[in-house]
């Protein structure tokens, strides 16, 4: 009888082992893939205040649009944590959009070659980001399912593994913003 329950004591130390390390590598993998999105982020970070003043340059008038994303931008990129990171980004989607949106009033800023080349690289960014995002979301995905999964859930609740926050998009980024660069 003791063998028994040394057995069933060993395996259940073993499956309570093999559920932790699973749940630490989920979480890693997700931390990981929000490392490699962070990369993108704050490349689009340090190029919103070119975009700015560029625009802001022809179109003064706008300036509750371009008062909102600076204020955004005002934090210490480095020093936010990953939920203020994603939670700042998608305010600053909408910022963006709105800012673009200002520019197509003005060809002339259409026609500035610096204005091109900040939408070009802004663009790539915004593609990187994008697919970086799916990779996150997928990570976290994985995550919050295996800690929110029965018999799981119970190790994670003990070691204090929590589900993470998705990276979604916001409303105003759902409605299209028709931006023309012709």
């Amino acid at each position: 009888m003791n063998m028994i329950i040394t057995v069933i004591g060993i395996a259940f130390i073993g499956l309570l082992i093999l559920a932790y390390n699973k749940a630490i590598g989920l979480r890693n993998y997700m931390q990981e893939a929000f490392s490699t999105m962070d990369v993108y982020l704050k490349k689009r970070w340090d190029l919103i205040p070119n975009l700015i003043e560029l625009v802001k340059s022809y179109a003064s008038h706008e300036k509750e649009v371009f008062d909102h994303v600076t204020k955004l931008r005002c934090a210490d990129y480095s020093g936010l944590q990953t939920s203020q990171k994603i939670d700042i980004n998608e305010k600053l989607n909408s910022g963006i959009g709105k800012i673009l949106a200002v520019a197509e009033n003005y060809p002339e800023i259409k026609a500035n070659q610096n204005y091109a080349l900040l939408m070009t690289q802004l663009t790539e960014v915004e593609e990187d980001i994008a697919n970086s995002r799916k990779y996150y979301n997928g990570t976290v995905r994985e995550l919050n399912t295996y800690v929110e999964t029965f018999p799981s859930s119970v190790i994670c609740a003990i070691f204090g593994i929590k589900p993470a926050k998705l990276f979604e998009i916001n409303e105003i980024e759902r409605s299209s913003i028709k931006v023309d660069l012709e």
